[in-house]
């Protein structure tokens, strides 16, 4: 008979459980807890959408559209493709559901994201990131809210020590056309120097140049005209706002004038939460507004800001999370005892009280899963105690025990 070979877990997926999964679940519960303090409304969208889409939105010419997308074909012949991001499939939700009505819309939504690309210390292809957009209001207090939402979440997940948020204007569109062309005229000045892929950026997309990790272009990109000497007053009004917001608000930021998005549909504020614990891969959390994206989609131009982070990458600087909590084990002794302590398990159960059975073993050994469990009680039900209505109720910590009638478990336990 032919051996079955054991199938493998895909490469750049991940099996999440035990203290990861606790740390993973962690963020995701924080996240939830500190959204709704902030009003902002959940949501969720489809893993797939039509690969028009992403081309659209995140740029036929971008590394993410053109190398680590997973498109396919279906049965209907139309090209589709698992979501890389969640802001374009949120913007089309936006157009697509008629959600204009409710605008300004404050939306958070988190899942599963895919990209192809190399496998590495918390970067997977199919990978987990949180959300949070505010779309349809074009003032400055959005981009704060969004920026204060995002300090007290790396705040109360316990890891904003040695976070640093850095800060950006890519200007109004007036400011990105004027320093575009004078980007274009320092690279052109420099063509016979830059890395092949910063040549064919040149012609596409020149902000991306400053973002090269090529050691022929940094001195290159580091000697670009700075955003700066073009913003127009509109422009430098709207990040004086955002930065005296977050003065206001008590965030410290510190400004990164090469902090870039490549794409014209980004305006105004660009920013990442940057640290150096995750070695080389330091962002924990970025975003930016981008009041160019619907219209791009073929909507009405609206406006738009948004951040994204890794759910990965926030629980891999998580401290060691505790094992969640359980309040007792039931010890039952012999079958009739057996079938009496799955009623009560269940009554426990229904009355909000986390129990688990201890099915198997003599006593000593059931009595040692309670304690392996970190049980806060062990239920014991013997002949004796079936007898008289009761359960012999051990506290672990201290060893005493009582015997408490069936009925008054519950708020015994609690």
């Amino acid at each position: 008979m032919a051996r079955i070979e054991t199938p493998r877990r895909i490469r750049g997926t991940q099996d999440i459980f035990g203290d990861e999964q606790r740390r993973f679940a962690h963020v995701l519960s924080t996240f939830e807890r500190v959204r709704a303090l902030y009003c902002f409304q959940r949501v969720d969208i489809p893993v797939f959408e039509s690969t028009a889409v992403f081309a659209r939105s995140l740029g036929e010419t971008t590394d993410v559209v053109s190398k680590e997308m997973y498109s396919f074909e279906d049965r209907g012949g139309d090209s589709l493709t698992l979501r890389p991001e969640f802001t374009a499939g949120i913007a089309r939700a936006y157009l697509t559901e008629g959600w204009q009505q409710f605008a300004p819309l404050k939306l958070t939504t988190s899942g599963p994201v895919f990209r192809y690309e190399r496998p590495q210390k918390g970067r997977f292809r199919q990978f987990h990131q949180i959300d949070a957009e505010v779309i349809g209001a074009a003032e400055p207090a959005a981009d704060v809210e969004l920026l204060v939402l995002a300090d007290q979440l790396l705040r109360e997940l316990g890891i904003s020590e040695g976070v640093t948020l850095q800060l950006n204007t890519l200007g109004d569109a007036a400011t990105r056309e004027a320093w575009r062309a004078a980007l274009v005229a320092h690279f052109e000045a420099h063509r016979s120097e830059l890395s092949e892929d910063s040549l064919t950026r040149l012609e596409k997309n020149p902000m991306r140049i400053l973002d090269s990790k090529d050691p022929r272009d940094r001195p290159i990109a580091d000697g670009a005209p700075d955003i700066d000497a073009y913003l127009t007053p509109e422009a430098r009004a709207f990040f004086d706002a955002v930065t005296a917001g977050l003065d206001a608000a008590g965030v410290a930021w510190e400004r990164n004038a090469r902090l870039v998005r490549g794409l014209d549909y980004y305006r105004h504020t660009a920013f990442e939460f940057v640290t150096d614990r995750l070695g080389s891969q330091g962002t924990v959390l970025a975003g930016g507004r981008y009041d160019g994206l619907i219209g791009s989609l073929g909507g009405p131009e609206t406006a738009g800001v948004g951040w994204a982070a890794g759910v990965e990458r926030l629980a891999m600087l998580l401290d060691e999370p505790q094992a969640t909590g359980i309040d007792a084990v039931v010890v039952p002794m012999g079958p009739e005892a057996e079938a009496r302590a799955t009623g009560i398990v269940a009554d426990l159960r229904r009355a909000g009280v986390a129990v688990e059975m201890a099915y198997k073993g003599k006593m000593k050994a059931r009595m040692a899963k309670a304690d392996a469990l970190g049980a806060r009680f062990a239920i014991i039900l013997g002949d004796d105690e079936l007898a008289k209505g009761v359960g012999a109720v051990k506290a672990l910590d201290t060893g005493t025990q009582t015997e408490v009638a069936f009925a008054d478990l519950a708020e015994a336990l609690r």
